[in-house]
């Protein structure tokens, strides 16, 4: 009886490019363990394609091809320790932790990016001592990645976190900010208010807040209105006030869509190719936060908004969260508002309601 996977692996050696590609493609499907070696040798293979079909056939062997791909990271080629670690950002286990942490330390920033993303996989918290200097790695996706591993590994890597939030380097700071707002830990709020109130980088102190928003604990709300007065800060604040989804701010919220709550001066940014001031992004954000929230007595200020170009799509949006409830007041726009741009948006937000277009 012919033994196919024997087949598929001296195909893996013929002079044909295509040959070999369509052998460690259905050496995949499959997912024999004996194929691990020998998809392995194919990763130094000359084509990409070939390379590529090792690559995706080693993730579907899966646990088998761990221990070999660990031992690829150190192989003299840095093509095959690109290749190993970047399998093992999907299949890695506790076999590989060690080789992994070294890998940490590897000069391409291809393999020290999945090798932080293996290593978030794990879990492991040995491997956090480690992956801390990675937040200051002169490559933004190696930072993104240890960012996420560190969260991945959850609890037991705040007080390394927190040490880091004191670093004299704003990335390192910035990173561990974008961590702990990951993990959505309440153990991490009171330091992040700190950075948010102390921190002399406002890069830092704008992804204080972004964190805040989302962990969304309440304990936030109040020191959130505080910065509200801050250009740069109030548009994120409001959001976050939206992601905690505290009642508490729903007055507030109401008074910036409104227009209630302006502040005397408005820093412009830019927006496609016309001038925006910060407080039109910060209405906009309201009017999202007050749909996310859900509090019914934000509908007559929604419904308002509606009429606003600046704030129509957002609103429209934010009154589909609340149901039927929106069935009503719709309709009678429907039956008073000659603009057909806010009829079509009514429209819109009745059909997502579940009212049926038929009947209007």
């Amino acid at each position: 009886m012919a033994d196919t996977v024997a087949e598929q692996i001296a195909a893996l050696k013929d002079e044909d490019w295509a040959i070999r590609e369509e052998a460690a493609t259905a050496l995949g499907t499959l997912k024999d363990p004996r194929a691990v070696v020998p998809l392995v040798s194919v990763l130094r293979d000359a084509d990409r394609a070939v390379r590529e079909a090792a690559i995706g056939a080693l993730m579907a062997i899966g646990e088998p091809s761990v221990p070999a791909l660990g031992l690829c990271l150190s192989d003299p080629q840095l093509g095959v320790q690109e290749a190993a670690s970047a399998v093992l950002a999907v299949i890695a286990d506790e076999r590989v932790l060690a080789p992994l942490i070294a890998s940490l330390k590897n000069h391409d920033w291809i393999v020290r990016m999945h090798a932080a993303k293996a290593l978030g996989r794990i879990k492991d918290p040995g491997s956090i001592e480690s992956l801390i200097p990675l937040l200051q790695d002169k490559v933004k996706a190696v930072r993104e990645e240890t960012t996420a591993a560190l969260a991945e590994i959850g609890d037991v890597a705040i007080p390394s976190l927190l040490v880091a939030l004191t670093h004299t380097e704003w990335l390192v700071r910035l990173h561990a900010v974008e961590a702990l707002g990951k993990m959505r830990s309440a153990a991490a709020v009171d330091p992040l208010l700190s950075v948010l109130f102390n921190d002399h980088d406002a890069a830092v102190r704008e992804d204080a807040v972004r964190a805040l928003g989302r962990i969304g604990d309440a304990r936030a709300v109040e020191y959130l209105r505080v910065v509200l007065k801050e250009p740069g800060l109030r548009p994120l604040a409001v959001e976050a006030m939206g992601q905690i989804g505290d009642r508490r701010a729903v007055s507030l919220l109401i008074d910036i869509v409104e227009g209630a709550d302006r502040p005397a001066e408005s820093r412009v940014v830019a927006g496609c190719g016309d001038k925006w001031d910060e407080e039109m992004v910060t209405m906009g954000a309201a009017v999202r936060a007050l749909g996310m929230i859900g509090d019914d007595v934000a509908i007559p200020s929604l419904l308002k908004a509606l009429r606003r170009t600046l704030t129509r799509a957002d609103a429209a949006e934010a009154l589909a969260r609340f149901g039927t409830k929106v069935v009503a007041p719709l309709l009678t726009i429907m039956t008073q508002e000659p603009d057909e741009n806010v009829r079509y948006h009514v429209k819109e937000t009745l059909a997502k309601v579940g009212w049926r277009s038929g009947r209007i």
